[in-house]
């Protein structure tokens, strides 16, 4: 744990803008710039996490073959606040590579979970296992700087506690009732024979290339970019000390002036900067195209597409997200199955479970309605189109309420204020008298000819 702790800090500095100091090919910018320079940072790796991230949100889950999300679920989620905990745990997960879930139980006997970080937190596998774990610890300090470990063993709970010479020392035990380490690592799209990495591994070598960039061009604005002027065949006038003495203060209200008619005044070509605006987009765009972030996010050039144009830019973004899903959402499953463990409930063993995703996509409400009407039409169910359309598992279960509670609103209505029923209306042109006597049969031999006709 000690260390991956220094690349876990290194990659959590770098998303919240805290970069390492700018690397000066030359120690006499290092030594006049550096501190200049110290604060500037153009940090895009915020913007890497956070645009995968805030499209990861957990709906629910289906813990059976039932079609409809299982409510106990979601009240385990929204009684340990997972709503908020479950976001930030993704986030740590892609900044650092991984973070965990620790399940337990309360003082009532109802399931707890706990997001902790990969900085106080570290598993260990079975051997030749890349799923079941062996075991799992805890290191944290207590507000009076005492530093403690809890270590969870399949068939025992141990918590220990740093002495003043560094030994661990207080050891107490307790039963581990779940018989498994109740530790789920959320990892961020593992690998087969290496350690989950972070979202920002390839990113960092360009952020620093960025910030160096950027920090020359400031530096070449200070220093470069003001025309400078000379002036030959002058006379040059020293102090007592024998020091020159500057023969002109330029401003842009001062006139340059020498009688000497040998002395020749000009002045040297700025600086371009645009030379490091072009190596600066360079390096943004190697950087949309490593992290799979479209690069209009990057807002280069100031324009942004919009319809088709925007969905194909964001095709990697959106496989991206989906990727995560995939191995966030079997962490989740599993967390869930521990929850449902603690209560001795049969779905401990639900390994069919499924985790529900708000869509991924953003489209416009014309386009994601159009699209709905038309899988209506191919027999998809209602509530699948509901779930399609954004709306929660609980708020799709109150939908069927609500349709129940406005059929009887309308049959109340009806039998209160029944519509009135029409008489048929005779031929046009009759009055009230007549439409009623020409609904009548025909009398006497005409109305039997008739009926006989009939």
């Amino acid at each position: 744990m000690g260390r991956r702790r220094a690349s876990y800090r290194v990659y959590g500095n770098y998303y919240d803008g805290k970069h390492q100091k700018l690397a000066f090919s030359q120690a006499r910018h290092f030594n006049e710039f550096s501190r200049i320079f110290e604060g500037w940072r153009d940090n895009f790796c915020g913007l890497i996490v956070d645009s995968v991230n805030e499209r990861l949100a957990v709906d629910g889950f289906r813990m059976t073959d039932e079609p409809d999300a299982d409510r106990d679920a979601r009240d385990i989620w929204q009684r340990n606040g997972m709503d908020a905990e479950h976001n930030a745990a993704q986030l740590d997960a892609m900044i650092q590579g991984v973070a965990y879930a620790v399940v337990w139980a309360d003082e009532k006997g109802q399931p707890t979970i706990t997001m902790e970080s990969a900085e106080h937190v570290i598993v260990q596998y079975k051997p030749g296992s890349r799923r079941q774990l062996d075991a799992a610890a805890k290191f944290y300090i207590d507000d009076w700087g005492r530093e403690w470990v809890t270590l969870w063993l399949p068939e025992a709970v141990w918590t220990f506690a740093k002495g003043t010479f560094g030994s661990w020392e207080d050891g107490e035990s307790s039963p581990n009732p779940l018989g498994v380490v109740p530790v789920v690592p959320l990892s961020n799209r593992s690998r087969l024979l290496r350690d989950p990495v972070s979202d920002l591994h390839v990113v960092v070598p360009i952020q620093d290339a960025i910030n160096k960039t950027v920090a020359d061009a400031l530096l070449a604005s200070e220093f470069a970019a003001w025309p400078q002027r000379y002036v030959t065949g002058l006379e040059i006038v020293e102090d007592d000390a024998g020091n020159p003495v500057e023969p002109f203060k330029v401003a842009v209200d001062k006139l340059l002036q020498a009688e000497d008619p040998q002395a020749k005044f000009g002045q040297f070509e700025a600086a371009d900067l645009g030379n490091y605006v072009t190596l600066i987009e360079m390096l943004v765009q190697h950087m949309a195209s490593i992290s799979r972030i479209p690069f209009h996010y990057f807002l280069n050039g100031g324009t942004v597409p919009s319809g088709e144009s925007i969905t194909a830019a964001e095709a990697g973004l959106i496989a991206k997200t989906r990727e995560r899903m995939l191995h966030f959402g079997e962490a989740w499953e599993e967390v869930m199955r521990l929850c449902f463990a603690v209560l001795g409930d049969a779905r401990s063993e639900a390994y069919s479970a499924e985790t529900i995703w708000k869509d991924p996509e953003n489209r416009t409400e014309a386009q994601h309605m159009d699209a709905l009407l038309k899988l209506q039409m191919i027999g998809v169910p209602r509530d699948q189109l509901l779930s399609d359309a954004g709306y929660s598992p609980q708020q799709i279960a109150r939908f069927a309420d609500m349709r129940e509670a406005d059929a009887k609103a309308a049959m109340e209505l009806a039998k209160k204020y029944p519509m009135p029923v029409q008489e048929p209306a005779g031929p046009p042109g009759t009055k009230p008298e007549a439409q009623k006597a020409a609904q009548k049969p025909p009398q006497g031999n005409h109305g039997n000819q008739a009926r006989k006709s009939a």
